[in-house]
């Protein structure tokens, strides 16, 4: 079975997209995985797909070509997509020849609109992924800033949730509304393993005090609500958003720094170890 991961924050703006198409990433290309990565885009903004794409290669393979997207996994059952071919949902990004590759399952602005009449849908993203999960090795689930039918959607699919926090004034707020969120779908489906990995600190820029004050106050309710915090951080760089414009990773991006490159493999490696990806 695939380890799937969902990337959520009640919080905007932590970087949770960047954050999970970097992951896809390193766990595709580094040799120490290779792995076979599926992203899903869970966010009406679609920034991973964005990110994945491109906005031509989005424009032309996903919206101009009217192909279905995780919009239509949701709606599946609606009248107005009945006999929609959702093998053609999923897009292949990179495969390399030895055997690690990213395919996306993206997602579209109308996303917004299954929010209006979510009843009935949170499982149809499960069924989905039951009939692909046996293809992949990773699953990375990049989830909206709400606590929505699509939340419960990523938890039915999600074995571990990572939280990344930006370390700023408010940088807690969505951490206690996240864990109780986590705790009333867990009372809901008992039976159902879901874990949260822990905080990654993410866009540090030392910046003191302020910043120190802020990691202060996470590391508190952390410890409160008993999550553990990644050692392992990532600091704040230009070539994050770069990298998006020029549909690459870190380790890829035109003259990124090579010690904010190593940085993000020394996060990943502490993430994989925690989470049991080998």
């Amino acid at each position: 079975m695939a380890h799937k991961i969902s990337l959520i924050n009640m919080k905007g703006g932590v970087g949770k997209s960047t954050l999970a198409v970097n992951l896809a990433w390193h766990f595709s290309a580094y040799t120490s995985w290779l792995k076979k990565v599926l992203v899903i885009d869970l966010d009406p903004q679609f920034n991973a797909s964005q990110y994945l794409l491109g906005p031509d290669k989005y424009l032309k393979h996903v919206v101009t070509k009217e192909k279905p997207t995780v919009y239509h996994v949701f709606e599946r059952y609606s009248p107005e997509f009945k006999g929609i071919d959702l093998d053609k949902a999923i897009k292949n990004i990179t495969e390399n020849q030895s055997g690690g590759k990213i395919d996306l399952l993206p997602a579209q602005l109308e996303l917004a609109y299954t929010l209006k009449n979510p009843s009935d849908k949170a499982r149809n993203l499960k069924e989905f992924i039951d009939t692909v999960e046996s293809e992949y090795d990773v699953i990375i689930i990049d989830c909206s800033p709400t606590d929505s039918m699509l939340t419960e959607a990523a938890y039915l699919c999600t074995d571990h949730v990572l939280i990344p926090v930006r370390p700023e004034y408010l940088s807690s707020i969505g951490l206690p509304l996240l864990y109780r969120s986590i705790l009333d779908f867990k009372e809901k489906y008992k039976k159902h393993p879901i874990e949260i990995a822990g905080v990654v600190f993410n866009a540090t820029d030392d910046y003191s005090p302020e910043e120190n004050k802020s990691k202060k106050n996470v590391k508190e309710v952390c410890k409160n609500l008993d999550i553990k915090i990644f050692k392992k951080e990532i600091s704040f760089s230009r070539s994050y958003p770069k990298g998006a414009r020029e549909n690459a990773p870190i380790f890829r991006t035109s003259y990124a720094r090579y010690d904010r490159s190593q940085e993000f493999l020394n996060f990943t490696e502490e993430f994989a170890k925690e989470v049991g990806i080998s």
